[in-house]
């Protein structure tokens, strides 16, 4: 046997990885599969239709019922409860069991509980005593009950946007990018100094296409009325470029290249957010009088979206690695 059982559980599976720990007071049905290198700790229970991954910890009093999947790299901590029937009745059973998946490397807080049938995303953390009622994105955080998003892993709102402009050669489209632009941890991402003048008639803010806004515009579009704990975006474009501007109102602007993540607070007209193409956009935090103005570079094309994070990061990926096997090649033949 290549995983560890202690004397004092009970393990009836054999669909168990090596190196995989099973500690005292544990109960393993005979239906479930645990992968290799996971630590399911003292007390934890694991019910027939349960797939675990690799490299799991499950800690002490843990209850994982039919119907939950944990990917690799999850941890559970104690006393987390998972349910899969929103309306149990006693010997009464559904004809199948919600599914809940927690994503590779997510987190998820002591006595937290779970409802079933939500997905929490990858590398996502789940506050202690939070009760999840609905999908978390990748990366959010979320605490309380109902859990609400209160931010992201690695995106924390740097007030030292980087100061050095960016180089004109770098815009899109070859539009002349000024002194106001500002460079950001995200690739391709950049912040719009946009004129504002104030005046005892109105003030004002002003920008030009394809010189504020660095690329052709086709379409526009508005996002108000938003409810504060509402969550926008969370996809990203194939070719669509965009600029966003809060006209009225803040919000707060995730940006994630595959890589790299930050946060951006849009409470002025007279700041601008360019996202490039292959660029994963989350919106939230809309105060309620937020007025999110967007201008896109392509028509509408349902095509064009990425929705999936993990196939966005594969797609990111496999589009920087094509680049840098270009530019490799470009180095070769001018030597």
């Amino acid at each position: 046997m290549s995983y560890f059982t202690h004397p004092n559980a009970l393990c009836e599976s054999t669909a168990v990885g090596p190196r995989t720990r099973i500690w005292a007071f544990a109960h393993v049905l005979p239906g479930a599969r645990i992968g290799a290198d996971c630590n399911v700790c003292d007390g934890v229970f694991v019910e027939n239709d349960v797939v675990v991954g690799d490299r799991v910890t499950v800690k002490c009093g843990v209850q994982l019922w039919d119907g939950v999947t944990l990917e690799d790299d999850v941890f559970v901590g104690p006393n987390v409860t998972f349910t899969n029937d929103r309306m149990p009745r006693s010997r009464r059973y559904p004809a199948v069991f919600a599914r809940t998946t927690v994503a590779a490397g997510a987190s998820i807080g002591a006595n937290a509980t779970i409802l079933p049938g939500v997905t929490i995303g990858r590398h996502a953390m789940v506050g202690a005593g939070a009760v999840v009622t609905r999908s978390v994105p990748p990366y959010a955080i979320v605490v309380g009950n109902p859990a609400r998003l209160t931010g992201y892993v690695d995106a924390q709102v740097d007030p030292q946007v980087d100061a050095r402009p960016v180089p004109a050669q770098a815009a899109p489209h070859g539009a002349p990018l000024g002194e106001r632009v500002n460079g950001t941890k995200v690739r391709g991402v950049t912040v719009h100094r946009l004129d504002y003048v104030r005046d005892l008639r109105g003030d004002l803010s002003v920008g030009e296409f394809e010189r504020d806004v660095p690329f052709p515009v086709r379409r526009y579009f508005i996002v108000f009325d938003v409810p504060n704990e509402k969550v926008r975006g969370q996809h990203a474009h194939r070719e669509c470029h965009q600029f966003l501007i809060c006209v009225k109102g803040r919000c707060s602007v995730v940006a994630d290249d595959g890589v790299s993540r930050q946060e951006f607070l849009l409470d002025s007209p007279a700041t601008g957010l360019y996202l490039p193409p292959m660029t994963w956009a989350t919106q939230y935090r809309y105060s309620p009088d937020a007025a999110l103005l967007v201008f896109a570079s392509h028509y509408y094309d349902a095509a064009d979206y990425i929705r999936d994070h993990a196939e966005f990061v594969a797609e990111a990926t496999a589009t920087a690695g094509a680049g840098r096997r270009s530019a490799a090649l470009q180095v070769g033949e001018h030597r």
